[in-house]
């Protein structure tokens, strides 16, 4: 306690009274005086103070403990006496009957007046400080009486005692409290670098007798997995006695050996430990390493008995706290791995074919990898596997795994699933491109075959369309939509759908036959509509189903939507085909059919494929058709123009005239068939045809009584009809009004008709479903000596019926004599080109020209370069080019 200057207090307030009145005169100052001065002056003052507050007290005793010893250094300074009874003069409540009296009066540096147990002394009030004071404050701890020496010794045969019960896995003999303090006192000393060393030679002799030993003559035996169970089950144990040891080391562990860059942790300590006299010897790290590679040819192998997946964990998990996974058990594992997958490929290659093969590979890499992530190995293992697995499997046996035929037969066993595997596998390498040529020769192969197959031929397309989906589904789902498949998809399908095969299907021209078929199939549904395309087979698992009590908007509605989208999918076809001649020509005949006969399902059908074919093709390949559509508005006003011309006339007619004028040019050309119309029907057109001249004049009007078809009355015994037939059956029908039965040479006479359209005529009306004409004898075919008559006995449950008309259907004739139209356009069309190259180039190699018409006609299709020769050769003889004189097979220009 520092010693403070006595009634300072006091004369602050004297100073402070003096200065409120400035006459009175200032006390002279005298110098200050120290606490032991001041008693000194008064010893009675002292003697009284001791005999008024400590009776009894001997005056010798002096207080027993004084930890510390304060000095204090005071200046002079002018202060007011006081009297050493006045300053110590402390109230009491319980005034005390036996106290100490402390001699105040000596100058030891351990009396001070602090309230303590001994003295009950409490310092008095004192002023602030005027000097500087110092402290000094001094550790009074006591020392050890005991040698450290002595103490060390003593604290270590404890450890060791205790380290040798924990070796042995017994009960400590002392607490780990009083371990742990002996450590944490030993290593205060100064002694902590030859704990460590006793500590770690002691580690080394348990290993080597208690661990290393047993574990050698273990490793004798043959079953390596035997000697890496013993070893796990080792570091298990030594992994619980280091935890015992860190407990006990701690102050160690934390004080000294953190803080040393040379001397490894007690945790590191005991793994070195392990790794060196465990792992390392040879002996052992073969069985080790070689124990867990058995665990995994057991688990690659399906060995039930054998496996042992949670020792396989333990093990990666010790070689991991080891460090010896990468440097040891990695490439091993590497070593064996390779060694597997060789001898799996080839005896896989040599058991299965391709698809087992691929099936076997994704099942062999996905447990590759279930393996690696069940088992806690690295992603470096995992990756290195990986490539083991891409390099053997896959790299290494491409030629394998892109044999054409067989992945061929793997596209037409429809099993997306393997060709989606064997797809991925091929990524693995970027090798997923090289599998064009196989895709390609599978397209080709498949498609040649539905295009040339003549018994099939009318379910060319719907056959085309449903492998075109399926080839769709493998390029989506299977080859994920890659960019060269999908060039190699088109490029292959324009292969095969422009190949043209001289032979009956048509009539041995080499017209390609898909653009027919085509045109034909688009006929069928917009003549049809969704009956059609349900009947045919193609989108009806895609075609929206109207529930039965949709009104008949929404259905209609529903319909032009499903035509709308089987006509998109013709239109994939139509744009693979190069020749749009065929399919120019076919198109416009059964477009004139519909229009003509009313037969078409929707208008706005009708205008959409020629939108489409517009879109496609351009304004110059629809133009003729554009020209039909507007023939067909116009007809409809000529004939309105003419019924009002009737009526103003108030002309009456039997019968309802309908007449469609058509421009030559823009439609198909139509044989002439003589056929004798009955009287009434020549004058009504006569009638119209003289109304026609009479508003365009010079015009000549060409009567197709073939296209005709017309609306009878029929009164039968069993009820009336309305029939719809063609011009030809009205015909036939009409010599039945005055005659129950006639024969075949009296129709034919009455008719006009030729044998041929007669008998298909009278086959339609007496053979067909509708049979309003009985023929004797019975027979499907039509003979000179038969015999028709007028079906009494006909019955129907509708009214109006229509009987199938003959010129609804093309002939074989028809179909001839378009094919044989389109080849020769194509001929005048390469003789064209053929005169305008030689034109421009005056002299030009034969080479040269094959190549440059080919060029200029392939929007037409691809030409022939024997049918180009032929050409070559007419315009020879037509002297438009000739030969060169010199033997060169070079041609030159005649102009």
């Amino acid at each position: 306690m520092p010693s403070a200057k006595l009634g300072g207090s006091q004369a602050i307030e004297q100073r402070k009274r003096k200065q409120s009145n400035p006459t009175e005169a200032k006390p002279e100052p005298y110098p200050q005086k120290t606490i032991s001065e001041l008693f000194a002056t008064s010893k009675q003052g002292v003697k009284s103070l001791e005999a008024n507050n400590l009776p009894g007290a001997s005056p010798s005793k002096r207080p027993k403990h004084n930890h510390s010893t304060v000095q204090t250094d005071s200046t002079s300074a002018p202060m007011q006496t006081l009297r050493a009874e006045d300053m110590f003069k402390f109230p009491s409540p319980k005034p005390r009957q036996a106290a100490e009296v402390v001699d105040l009066t000596t100058e030891s540096p351990k009396s001070s007046p602090v309230r303590n147990k001994f003295n009950g002394i409490r310092p008095p009030k004192i002023g602030p400080l005027t000097s500087s004071n110092k402290l000094q404050v001094r550790n009074m701890k006591p020392a050890l009486k005991a040698d450290p020496d002595e103490y060390y010794n003593t604290v270590w045969k404890r450890l060791e005692a205790s380290l040798l019960a924990i070796f042995a896995d017994e009960k400590l003999p002392y607490s780990n409290e009083e371990l742990y303090r002996g450590v944490e006192i030993v290593c205060r000393q100064g002694k902590a670098a030859g704990l460590y060393e006793k500590l770690k030679n002691t580690c080394n002799w348990n290993m080597l007798h208690n661990v290393t030993e047993p574990l050698t003559r273990i490793s004798g035996n043959d079953n390596a997995v035997v000697v890496l169970q013993s070893v796990v089950r080792a570091w298990s144990r030594w992994n619980k006695q280091l935890e015992t040891l860190r407990s006990i080391f701690y102050y160690l562990d934390r004080s000294y050996l953190l803080h040393s860059a040379s001397l490894p942790s007690i945790e590191e300590m005991g793994v070195t430990e392990f790794r060196t006299n465990i792992f390392m010897p040879q002996q052992l790290k073969s069985k080790i390493l070689q124990g867990a590679c058995d665990l995994v040819s057991a688990d690659r192998s399906g060995d039930e008995s054998a496996r042992n997946d949670s020792l396989y964990r333990d093990a990666i998990k010790m070689f991991h706290s080891l460090a010896v996974y990468t440097k040891f058990f990695e490439p091993r594992l590497m070593s064996e791995s390779e060694q597997y997958y060789v001898s799996w490929a080839e005896r896989t290659i040599s058991e299965t074919d391709l698809a087992g093969y691929v099936e076997s590979c994704v099942k062999l890499i996905d447990e590759e990898i279930r393996r690696c992530d069940m088992f806690g190995l690295d992603q470096t293992t995992n990756k290195s596997l990986e490539q083991y697995l891409e390099d053997i499997l896959v790299d290494q046996r491409q030629t394998r795994l892109l044999v054409v035929d067989d992945v061929g037969d793997l596209l037409g066993k429809d099993r997306p699933d393997t060709m989606s595997q064997l797809y991925s596998l091929l990524q693995r390498r970027r090798l997923g491109e090289k599998l064009r040529p196989a895709f390609e020769a599978f397209i080709v192969k498949q498609g040649s075959e539905v295009v040339f197959d003549e018994e099939r031929e009318q379910e060319m397309v719907v056959r085309l369309l449903d492998f075109k989906k399926k080839l769709d589904l493998i390029l989506e789902q299977s080859f994920q939509r890659h960019e060269g498949l999908s060039h190699s998809l088109r490029e292959a399908f324009e292969t095969f759908i422009n190949k043209s095969k001289r032979s009956n299907m048509t009539w041995g021209t080499d017209n390609p036959k898909p653009g027919e078929m085509i045109a034909k199939y688009v006929d069928m549904v917009l003549k049809g509509g969704t009956r059609a395309i349900r009947t045919s087979g193609v989108g009806t698992e895609d075609a929206p189903k109207a529930p039965d009590n949709e009104d008949q908007e929404g259905e209609s509605e529903d319909e032009d939507v499903e035509i709308s989208k089987q006509l998109d999918q013709v239109l994939d076809l139509f744009r693979f085909v190069h020749g749009k001649a065929v399919f120019e020509a076919f198109y416009k005949r059964d477009l004139a059919r519909r229009l003509l006969l009313g037969r078409s399902a929707s208008s706005d059908a009708e205008k959409s494929m020629l939108t489409r074919l517009k879109s496609e093709c351009g304004a110059g390949f629809t133009h003729n058709l554009e020209q039909m559509f507007k023939d067909i508005e116009m007809a409809r006003e000529e004939i309105s123009s003419y019924k009002s011309m009737l009526e103003e006339r108030q002309t009456r007619t039997t019968f309802d005239l309908s007449v469609n004028v058509l421009s030559s040019s823009a439609w198909p050309s139509y044989p002439d068939v003589t056929v004798n119309v009955p009287e009434n029907v020549l004058k009504a057109t006569r009638s119209f045809e003289q109304h026609y001249k009479m508003k365009h004049s010079g015009r000549k009007l060409e009567w197709k009584h073939a296209l005709a078809h017309c609306q009878l009355k029929a009164v039968f015994p069993k009820g009336s009809k309305e029939i719809v037939v063609s011009c030809f059956q009205a015909v036939i029908l009409t010599a039945f009004n005055k005659n129950d039965s006639l024969s075949y040479p009296d129709l034919k006479a009455f008719s006009g008709l030729d044998d041929t359209e007669l008998k298909r005529t009278l086959q339609s009306l007496a053979c067909a479903k509708y049979r309003v004409l009985t023929k004797e004898p019975r027979g499907k075919d039509v003979n000179d000596t038969d015999t028709f008559a007028v079906n009494l006995n006909f019955t129907h449950p509708r009214y109006r019926i229509k009987i199938n008309q003959i010129q609804a259907k093309e002939t074989k004739q028809e179909n001839q004599q378009t094919h044989e139209r389109v080849a020769a356009d194509r001929n005048y069309e390469t003789q064209a080109a053929i005169v305008r190259i030689m034109k421009s180039r005056k002299s030009i190699t034969h080479a040269e020209l094959v190549s440059e018409v080919i060029s200029a006609t392939k929007t037409r299709g691809v030409l022939d370069p024997a049918d180009i020769k032929k050409n070559i050769e007419k315009l020879i003889d037509k002297d438009y080019m000739e030969r060169d004189e010199e033997g060169r097979n070079v041609y030159n220009y005649v102009a």
